[in-house]
């Protein structure tokens, strides 16, 4: 790691980690409106569920309050053109604009857009300089993971590429090598797109295949620009996989992939429309699920980054059942408090809800589910569709690396 980095965690016992937590309830004004699916009571929801948790009340973890992210921050993943056109937009929702996504069915316009997406910004923003200063070793902001925003166009509810943002933020402080795993149903088209040609970023992308959700890209033979072949990473899973092929395909291509770039700091995405009630996707996971991939991030970055991790939010369309409690069990991956899948939900949260929302509410932070899954170690299926997913990446990538892609 480069020396400007102040901190390291190997020398930090492991059940004291320096943790930021961004969040503020300024975060919930990036709001398209009434009907629009990306709700801002879910991250309402998500912190007032992690504080009835106590997964705030620790000695080692900060709650902080981002800034909204200037222009200069901003200009390092999109044009000036593009930041323009937001703050024009925010300034006048009446008058959209349509080639840069602005104002559209998916991302609506709306007073004020520049601020509420620039704060979203800032907060990863404030996550990437709490791990580059060294005042934290870990970070999350579930406020974030805006990952389908490119360098001059809104796309996919998002406007601002946080993600990306504060990748960059590690690169310009002197981090070497970044790995982004994004857990999201949807592909993440914008953060690929951003460092397509950068062969200091890794990113690796699980989501549901594009030929039947949206962005429809994300495949097995989009594998980075010239100068940077094989940092993109693509599993693009058929529609209705569930807990356990998703953790077999996880676990066949992520873990040898991070061992082989060898990051300084993993940056993760963790969009929970993968759930199986979630409104929008076709996949079929569970929260428990959901848990054990933020569990398998912390491990990696255990193993090979001395824990340093920034985590963000991202999709999750089940505001009430599902967003909330998935990203609390993220939350308590990060501050390393996990949260037990038996632990019963607090009752204090599921009347506020009740009474709030008029909506009902699960009784445990799990959905008793068995997760077990089979390594890729037992042997490759031809006959099973996720098993072909999965060797497609591991052949397109995997020899670059110097990996099997049968055997490794």
């Amino acid at each position: 790691m480069n020396s400007r980095v102040g901190i390291s965690a190997s020398s930090i016992t492991r059940s004291a980690l320096p943790t930021t937590v961004v969040w503020d309830p300024a975060m919930t004004a990036y709001d398209f409106g009434p009907g629009h699916p990306m709700a801002p009571r879910r991250l309402e929801l998500t912190a007032r569920l992690a504080q009835a948790l106590g997964l705030f009340d620790h000695s080692h973890v900060a709650v902080e309050a981002p800034a909204v992210a200037t222009d200069v921050e901003l200009l390092t993943v999109h044009s000036r053109e593009y930041i323009q056109a937001v703050r024009r937009v925010g300034a006048d929702p009446s008058r959209p604009d349509d080639a840069r996504g602005l104002g559209t069915e998916d991302d609506p316009a709306f007073a004020g857009m520049h601020e509420a997406s620039a704060r979203l910004a800032g907060g990863s923003l404030l996550a990437a300089e709490s791990v580059l200063s060294g005042r934290s070793v870990r970070a999350v902001n579930f406020s974030g993971g805006m990952h389908h925003a490119a360098r001059g166009k809104a796309s996919g509810f998002c406007v601002y590429n946080d993600v990306a943002i504060a990748i960059q933020r590690l690169l310009d402080g002197g981090v070497q090598r970044v790995v982004c795993i994004d857990v999201d149903a949807h592909h993440g088209d914008g953060t690929q797109g951003i460092f397509w040609d950068d062969p200091r970023v890794m990113t690796v992308s699980l989501h549901e295949s594009g030929l039947t959700l949206f962005p429809g890209t994300g495949f097995a033979n989009e594998t980075g620009g010239p100068n940077a072949i094989g940092t993109a990473v693509n599993v693009a899973l058929p529609a209705f996989t569930g807990d356990a092929a998703w953790l077999r395909a996880f676990h066949a291509v992520v873990p040898q992939l991070v061992a082989a770039f060898a990051p300084e700091v993993i940056v993760s995405q963790h969009g929970c429309d993968s759930h199986r009630l979630d409104p929008l996707t076709h996949l079929n996971l569970s929260v428990d699920c959901q848990r054990e991939a933020a569990a398998a991030v912390a491990g990696l970055a255990a193993r090979y980054c001395e824990n340093r991790w920034i985590a963000t939010g991202g999709g999750g369309y089940e505001v009430t059942g599902v967003v909330p409690r998935a990203w609390s069990h993220l939350i308590g991956m990060v501050t390393q408090r996990p949260v037990p899948l038996s632990k019963p939900v607090p009752e204090a949260w599921r009347s506020y809800v009740q009474e709030t929302y008029g909506e009902p509410t699960p009784a445990l932070m799990g959905d008793d589910v068995d997760i077990w899954w089979r390594s890729w170690e037992v042997g490759y299926d031809p006959a099973d569709e996720v098993d072909r997913t999965v060797i497609a990446t591991r052949k397109q990538i995997f020899p670059l690396y110097g990996l099997d892609p049968w055997f490794d």
